[in-house]
């Protein structure tokens, strides 16, 4: 069988992971638990996430000329990504993300994008074969909107399918971001925040998603948590369930779920079919500690989620 090709245009941090008794209040000084130091950055999670389920991935990134861009660029390799367009530069450090987790899973983050906010629209010019060569392209908002837009636009022009996680979270978004996203993927708080509205129920999060479809979205799939994830299209709105698990760490079950519908979808799976299996995805990565080193590779996966 073909590998399904999937092209991911983003950022890549490096995680430091401080495991806490509860989040900390302003001024507040904790002692953590333990400590933890991994790969990072949304579109770098969202790359790996394809790779470990077996997809042919490229990654389009900046890094800085230190030893995490040094290690980050060896992770790439390691899961065998593409990283002809991983970039480097000596003017700023590679992006950092210091994370604190609560005994409860929820986590507070900080993210120093450094070498990410580098990235230039002629870089991403240069990128446009492996762009027109995936099946499916995935972009997120820890890099310059006008570098997501670069890329959503080349991908649109050469007849790629678009997933846009519109995260990190922001209040604002140029119209033509919903008009190039094939498949507009945000969560809860990302939702609420886009469109002032709740998301507590089904039917709120409905409503809420269909003001993102005027905006021009081509379909919305919202991601629910615990509740799974809800797909709404001209053709109405189907909820996909997922399965309940005891969550340790929720840290970048997102990416987990966004990476893994990419690849679901690029392996010409139906649409909500995909969602189903990436809810799946999403719920084992929970369970276990840490960002990427949390996402399931293929091997450890029961073979009918895979077929």
């Amino acid at each position: 069988m073909t590998q399904p090709k999937i092209c991911v245009v983003g950022a890549s941090n490096l995680d430091l992971i401080s495991y806490v008794p509860r989040l900390p209040r302003i001024g507040e000084t904790l002692h953590g638990t333990r400590f933890h130091m991994g790969y990072g950055g949304k579109g770098a999670n969202q790359a790996v996430m394809a790779a470990k389920l077996g997809g042919d991935v490229a990654m389009v990134t900046k890094l800085g000329q230190d030893i995490f861009g040094e290690n980050t660029l060896k992770n790439f390799q390691s899961w065998g990504i593409d990283t002809r367009h991983v970039l480097f530069t000596d003017q700023a450090f590679s992006g950092v993300a210091p994370i604190a987790v609560d005994p409860d899973g929820n986590n507070a983050i900080i993210i120093v994008t450094g070498a990410n906010d580098l990235l230039t629209p002629e870089e991403i010019e240069a990128a446009r074969p492996v762009i027109a060569a995936a099946q499916i392209v995935v972009c997120q908002l820890e890099i310059a909107v006008e570098i997501t837009l670069a890329a959503l636009r080349i991908a649109r022009q050469e007849g790629v399918t678009t997933i846009f996680n519109p995260a990190p979270a922001q209040p604002t978004l140029p119209d033509e971001l919903f008009q190039l996203s094939d498949i507009f993927c945000p969560n809860e708080s990302e939702t609420e925040l886009l469109t002032g509205l709740a998301v507590s129920t089904i039917e709120e999060a409905e409503t809420a998603a269909r003001g993102l479809l005027e905006r021009g979205a081509g379909m919305v799939i919202l991601t629910l948590g615990e509740r799974g994830s809800l797909l709404v299209n001209s053709d109405g709105s189907v909820h996909v369930p997922a399965q309940p698990v005891k969550a340790l760490d929720t840290t970048g079950a997102g990416d987990a779920f966004v990476g893994s519908l990419g690849y679901f979808l690029a392996a010409g799976k139906p649409l909500t079919e995909a969602m189903r299996r990436a809810n799946h995805i999403a719920a084992i990565s929970v369970q276990s500690s840490g960002t990427q080193t949390s996402f399931p590779v293929a091997a450890d996966l029961s073979p009918d989620l895979l077929e």
